[in-house]
């Protein structure tokens, strides 16, 4: 059975809750990301690889796949 990948993810600001749908790169993490509605640029929390696998709905691609 094939594990399907998805590269849509929706990011959700600690600071303003603005929620921004976003596409993820397929072969690498995302280390930052700057809020739309706030400017606040969002890192990785903890031992996340990236803002997808912290702040995001949906992992990124590496870590969907492992």
């Amino acid at each position: 059975m094939s594990h399907l990948i998805k590269y849509e993810s929706v990011i959700n600001c600690p600071e303003c809750g603005e929620h921004t749908q976003q596409v993820m790169p397929d072969d690498s993490c995302q280390f930052f990301f700057q809020c739309p509605n706030c400017d606040t640029v969002l890192k990785p929390e903890g031992e996340d690889c990236c803002v997808f696998c912290s702040y995001g709905s949906v992992p990124c691609p590496p870590v969907q796949a492992s």
